[in-house]
């Protein structure tokens, strides 16, 4: 299937119909096959790519920088301490000189406002790395994931998301689901349940597609007889430390553990997550957290058992950012 993705933006998926999605889908998996296969590709030789990072990321920086440099683009990293973004530059003026110098700009940072500012007034392609709000970049690796670990048609896979719904893998995950037409949960407490203006959104497009959308706050009943079970963290990043007693308190029942797993009723269930997991003590916030919460020394929103287990695909989710992204870039530059 062909279809004309050329000099098109990627901001939150709510304007990419089920064909674009598709489409975006089946160009990764043929990237993928080449990539694996040794073909040399050069489809995007003299592009030019700003990635701006206000947020710090290590899969989803190496995912561009890796697309980029495989269709022979070369990219420009743009951290908080080496531009003049907010402090003496505003963003519309940023947009205005870098769309001038680069074929498109990658954005990861906060409010989803911003990266729409930034793709209004740059004049090239603008991609959404992550913001608050949403996560587009995330969704295309995980469904091309949940295909390649399910054998059943796209609209029969059920997937449930269990933590802090508010989230924007939570929000991105409903969307996703709802506009392609698949059974999408989410286990929350009701505290921490998708906005009712981003689920009416989302049930409108699922009395579209089909899509089946349940929102509860049982995280039994939301994993029962899914093929994928997701998580993220219970604190997402600039949120302050004290945030910790609060989501704990809140999202425990919601720890993705053996006993979860098994609420699936489905022994060939996997486990994804967009990562980084704290699923032990080994980092400094894992750390941190498994000392002032001692129960919480295995892992926080998943188990390691769960996590070191046959279940998790997340490593391949995680490289399949890569291959999504290069889709993205390919379409829109090539």
């Amino acid at each position: 299937m062909a279809y004309n993705n050329r000099n098109r933006s990627l901001l939150s998926l709510l304007h990419h119909t089920d064909r674009d999605l598709h489409y975006l889908l089946d160009l990764a998996r043929d990237l993928k096959r080449a990539k694996y296969s040794g073909a040399v590709r050069n489809s995007l030789a003299g592009k030019n790519i700003a990635l701006i990072f206000e947020k710090t990321s290590t899969r989803t920086r190496c995912a561009f920088e890796v697309a980029a440099h495989d269709e022979g683009a070369h990219v420009t990293y743009i951290d908080p301490t080496s531009s003049q973004i907010g402090h003496k530059e505003s963003m519309k003026d940023t947009a205005r000189v870098l769309g001038r110098m680069y074929d498109a700009i990658e954005y990861r940072g906060a409010g989803q406002e911003i990266v729409e500012e930034l793709a209004e007034h740059a004049g090239v392609p603008v991609f959404n790395g992550l913001t608050d709000e949403l996560h587009p970049t995330q969704m295309l690796a995980d469904v091309l994931t949940m295909t390649e670990h399910c054998p059943k048609p796209l609209q029969d896979i059920a997937y449930a998301f269990v933590g802090d719904g508010r989230n924007n893998m939570a929000n991105a995950l409903l969307l996703v689901g709802a506009k392609l037409g698949m059974d999408v949960r989410i286990g929350a407490p009701r505290q921490l349940w998708p906005s009712d203006e981003h689920l009416a959104t989302c049930k409108a497009f699922a009395a579209a597609s089909g899509a089946r959308i349940t929102i509860t706050d049982d995280p039994k009943e939301a994993v029962e007889g899914v093929d994928f079970i997701h998580t993220d963290v219970w604190v997402s990043m600039g949120e302050p430390l004290e945030t910790w007693g609060e989501r704990i308190d809140l999202l425990l029942p919601f720890q993705v553990n053996a006993a979860l797993m098994a609420a699936a009723s489905n022994p060939r269930v996997k486990f994804m997550h967009c990562l980084p997991a704290f699923h032990n003590s080994e980092t400094a916030v894992g750390a941190r957290v498994a000392a002032q919460y001692p129960f919480l020394s295995n892992g926080i929103e998943v188990t390691d058992d769960v996590f070191e287990g046959p279940a998790n695909i997340a490593f391949e989710q995680a490289e399949n950012r890569m291959h999504t992204i290069k889709a993205v870039l390919v379409a829109a530059l090539s």
